[in-house]
């Protein structure tokens, strides 16, 4: 198509040029050639700029990042020191509190969790990674201290540590046992330390049996049964407890007195082997082993990850084979280990209580002046904050599933209350100078998010291109109407 169109145009210039016709010839030319150029479509490339910001220092939080639109930048992470806190901003009463630290250098340092008045609580001291525990005694709200140390004693950081120790719940336990002995009467001590309410039987003979009966409610939050109960049962009375744990019911079995491996195999699907006289669990308490256990972590469906307490799921609930006996040797010299080793198994058994709200911690550490965003699940209607004298309706936001959330700025350092649906909970406010190495890692998280949602410079054009396919037309137009007008002169 171009090729005829320059044979065509070519042969009528030479035509106007026999004729000594210039000024034709030169707007037979012009029009020939923006008819070739209309007919390629000619481009001229235009460079793209290449502007791009660069990002100084340790960027900026994540709340500032939200509000920019996303654009390409630079940014080198500087290799400066930096932490990360983790501990839990709410504690059941019992529960172990554990704060963590997560270092980015392997330099010696000791972490300390300090009292209200300067008493050191807890301490651990290492390289890399440390934490501390440590066990509430009462419920309340607390603001503990914390700080990291380097090997020479100086404060690399430090701050508050914020978190609210709520009173249990008593819980419902049935307890069923074909026998006495010291496990189970230590285990009974345990639940009415934690004022839980107990239906509790234990056979003395054959005719005679110990009852504990707390309640009439017949719902209960967590069944304990010892292996000899089980093995004796009738199928009826086997069937009933299982369909209240395939209804929902956590089920732990205390196996110290199993004798019938085949019957756990027929009822449960629980592959047991003999274990040798003698034997002691790993762990934080040395536990004589049970009789007869699974041989390995992973018996069929069945799993544990410490080789005493195998779990499976039972439809809506799940069954727990505590493989350990004589806990009750540790009841006096560890009773903070012992109950922290309970909690454990009754955490892979599943026994909890369904909150109708919960809070979600913040993504970053609140400051006065910062944008903050309280989110929680379950919550409906108005979020009162009586410090800052505002009252929000809850939205759901696209990046919390199942959650609402709703947006402050707090005023203060402090504990910041919000009320909603008649439950209060509260979110503490840290001041700027606290755990600066923490505020730096969480810029240093928030801007490496905003870069990668930001567009990548690799991957854009270098460079746009005009098309001038409109001026061809134009100037092929205007040439061909100024050779009509002179021929027709």
């Amino acid at each position: 198509m171009i090729a005829l169109i320059a044979c065509i145009g070519a042969a009528s210039v030479l035509a106007y040029l026999w004729r000594r016709q210039w000024v034709d010839a030169a707007l037979v030319l012009v029009a020939t050639a923006a008819l070739v150029g209309l007919a390629a479509d000619v481009r001229i490339p235009v460079p793209a700029p290449q502007t791009v910001d660069t990002i100084a220092g340790d960027g900026l939080r994540a709340s500032q990042w939200d509000d920019l639109p996303a654009r390409p930048m630079r940014w080198t992470v500087p290799e400066t020191p930096t932490l990360r806190l983790s501990f839990p901003r709410e504690l059941a009463l019992g529960r172990m509190f554990t704060l963590s630290v997560q270092r980015n250098t392997e330099s010696p340092a000791r972490l300390q969790l300090l009292a209200e008045n300067g008493q050191v609580l807890a301490d651990a001291a290492g390289k890399g990674n440390l934490a501390v525990q440590w066990l509430p005694p009462v419920a309340e709200k607390l603001v503990l201290q914390a700080r990291l140390l380097d090997g020479a004693g100086k404060v690399l950081d430090q701050g508050p540590v914020p978190f609210v120790v709520h009173d249990t719940v008593p819980l419902k336990v049935r307890g069923r046992f074909d026998a006495p002995s010291f496990d189970v009467r230590a285990l009974e001590e345990q639940f009415v330390a934690s004022r839980a309410a107990l239906d509790w039987q234990v056979t003395l003979g054959k005719a005679i049996t110990r009852s504990t009966v707390a309640g009439q409610d017949s719902a209960v939050d967590l069944e304990v049964i010892d292996a000899a109960w089980f093995e004796r049962a009738t199928p009826a009375t086997r069937a009933a407890l299982l369909a209240r744990v395939a209804a929902g019911t956590p089920l732990v079995i205390l196996a110290g007195n199993a004798s019938n491996a085949g019957a756990w195999l027929q009822a449960l699907q629980l592959p047991l082997t003999a274990q040798p006289e003698g034997k002691l669990t790993s762990g934080a308490l040395a536990l004589a082993a049970a009789p007869f256990n699974p041989a390995a972590a992973n018996a069929q469906a069945w799993h544990s990850n410490d080789n005493i307490a195998w779990t499976r799921a039972w439809q809506q609930g799940r069954i727990t084979w505590l493989g350990a006996t004589d806990w009750h040797r540790h009841a006096i010299t560890q009773p903070q280990v012992l109950s922290a080793w309970w909690q454990s198994v009754f955490d892979r058994a599943g026994v909890q209580r369904e909150q109708d709200i919960t809070w979600l911690a913040p993504d970053e550490l609140p400051l006065p002046g910062q944008r903050l965003a309280v989110c929680a699940q379950g919550v409906t209607g108005d979020a009162v904050f009586p410090q800052l004298g505002q009252k929000l309706a809850w939205q759901r936001r696209a990046d919390r599933v199942d959650a609402s959330c709703v947006a402050v700025w707090p005023q203060a350092p402090g504990w910041l209350t919000v009320q909603t649906g008649g439950v209060q909970h509260q979110v503490y406010v840290h001041d700027a100078k606290d755990w600066t190495l923490w505020q730096r890692a969480q810029r240093h998280d928030a801007t490496a998010r905003y870069l990668a949602r930001a567009p990548d410079q690799r991957g854009a054009p270098a460079a746009a291109s005009t098309s001038y396919a409109t001026a061809c037309a134009l100037l092929f137009a205007l040439a061909l109407l100024l050779l009509w007008w002179r021929e027709r002169r």
